[in-house]
């Protein structure tokens, strides 16, 4: 099963700025994070390079206004808003598609 639909996820106050968190929409693993000036964004979980879902444990940052997360394992560096990875621009990861609605994240089917 993919994501097809939108889902609710959690809240929006159980993600803490600047950290992630993995979550299973069917069999899919996502990773969500929230910025620290509130957006929210999901990607997909898995890092394209190791091939371990670990992108929820990456390191979130921005390069000039880009909101980032690198890889925990090999550090490459992935644009939460496009799932492109800045290091290598051939490689990318899932992006979905969220809103925040009465306090609770929604992740919906997404861009690539």
């Amino acid at each position: 099963m993919s994501v097809q639909t939108a889902l609710v996820v959690c809240g929006y106050d159980a993600l803490l700025p600047e950290r992630g968190v993995a979550a299973l929409l069917g069999d899919v693993q996502i990773a969500l994070f929230r910025t620290h000036d509130g957006e929210v964004f999901a990607i997909g979980n898995q890092d394209p390079f190791s091939r371990a879902n670990v992108m929820s444990r990456g390191i979130v940052g921005s390069r000039g206004d880009v909101p980032t997360v690198a890889s925990p394992m090999f550090k490459q560096v992935f644009d939460l808003r496009t799932g492109v990875c800045l290091d290598d621009p051939e490689v990318s990861v899932p992006v979905y598609r969220v809103d925040v609605v009465d306090g609770q994240v929604v992740v919906g089917p997404g861009g690539h």
